[in-house]
């Protein structure tokens, strides 16, 4: 099976991170946490996620957790040049002081613990950015959160749990993290139905090379289901776990903004596109342009869709 790499934040944006941006604009305000809240992102890739709690959610403070550093490193980009220098809560007090930018997040009062080995910060995991509320991104294991039990109001994660080895680990992990009475939620990828751009290349990839079935997530992620991801929730022991679709629009300008992302070697399908000869390569390329619905304008309008999960911690 080809391996799948996950070494360029940009890569990823222009391939699926800038499509996850629009499931969570209508993702946060469904989970209904008030204002001033602490919130963890667990799997937070290049900050799509995170960026709308910061936009939507007026959070006290937000922990990015990923495993991938240049992830970490384009969503700390991204979300500094939108904002202000950032500040972390003071021990203790609830008040703001300046943080610089490989500093961890202040123990105390209200702020989560963030522990790398030792139960310490390890050196330049973490990093604030952005003003009013405090930002970190730190890299960590979904399955091993680096926050003390019951240290955050809400736990999201997007588009990253089906990528995790044993994600009944991982959710037994938000659960652990979450205080008492609050959210606990994820999405993903409707890859069998819904996420009509991997559908469409998965299609084409098989019709030529059936071994790449295999790589299909579609095939391969069986928790991208509501009955599955609310099997997940529940088994977590987290209470009123509801489930739903979230569907949105990607509109590619022309069929190059839709093909050339799978040449950026990150993620699943362009790692597969990476590993083939030139002529199969230009083959599927060819395939794919023939197959996709164009509008008079060129542009190509494709479903996306998410399936969403929440539940209540207890």
């Amino acid at each position: 099976m080809t391996r799948e790499l996950w070494a360029r934040g940009d890569a990823y944006e222009a391939y699926v991170g800038r499509w996850s941006r629009p499931v969570a604009a209508r993702f946060v305000p469904w989970l209904r946490v008030p204002p001033g809240r602490r919130w963890l992102d667990a799997g937070c890739g290049t900050g799509a996620l995170t960026g709308t709690v910061l936009a939507t959610a007026a959070p006290a403070q937000v922990t990015g957790v990923d495993p991938a550093q240049p992830f970490l490193t384009t969503a700390r980009s991204r979300l500094a040049a939108a904002t202000p220098p950032a500040t972390s809560p003071d021990a203790g007090s609830g008040t703001p002081t300046a943080a610089g930018p490989d500093a961890p997040p202040a123990t105390g009062s209200g702020t989560p613990t963030v522990a790398g080995s030792a139960g310490s910060p390890t050196p330049g995991s973490a990093a604030a950015v952005g003003g009013g509320p405090a930002v970190w991104f730190v890299a960590g294991d979904a399955r091993a959160l680096p926050v003390a039990d019951g240290a955050v109001d809400a736990v999201v994660s997007g588009l990253a749990l089906n990528f995790v080895p044993g994600p009944t680990a991982a959710v037994a992990e938000f659960a652990r993290v979450v205080a008492p009475g609050g959210v606990v939620a994820a999405y993903v990828w409707d890859y069998a139905d819904g996420m009509t751009m991997m559908r469409h290349f998965w299609d084409a990839a098989t019709s030529l090379d059936p071994a790449a079935a295999a790589l299909d997530e579609g095939r391969r992620h069986s928790i991208c289901s509501t009955g599955a991801l609310s099997d997940l929730w529940s088994g977590a022991g987290l209470s009123e776990v509801t489930a739903r679709a979230i569907d949105t629009t990607a509109v590619f300008a022309g069929f190059d903004d839709y093909w050339s992302p799978f040449l950026g070697g990150t993620g699943p399908a362009p790692t597969y596109v990476a590993s083939l000869p030139a002529d199969h390569r230009d083959a599927l390329r060819e395939l794919l342009r023939a197959r996709l619905p164009q509008t008079a304008d060129g542009s190509i309008p494709l479903l996306t869709r998410a399936l969403a999960v929440r539940g209540t911690a207890t």
